[in-house]
């Protein structure tokens, strides 16, 4: 797939484990995992929205398009 998910690294970089992300924006540590492994087919902007709030970044940050 030509988008690559770069949560983990953002995740690193702000010194959060995935598990605490999921409580701060809601969502199951499972759906977290689908979306960081790339498996996930879309995101809601809500979501998308609230992860970069939680980790003070920009959606650029977390998703890269590579043709």
């Amino acid at each position: 797939m030509p988008i690559t998910v770069n949560l983990d690294v953002m995740l690193i970089k702000r010194k959060m484990k995935s598990k605490e992300l999921a409580q701060k924006i809601g969502i199951t540590t499972a759906n977290l995992s689908i979306l960081k492994s790339g498996k996930a087919k879309a995101i809601r902007f809500s979501t998308l929205e609230a992860i970069c709030e939680a980790l003070e970044c920009q959606p650029s940050d977390i998703l890269e398009y590579k043709p």
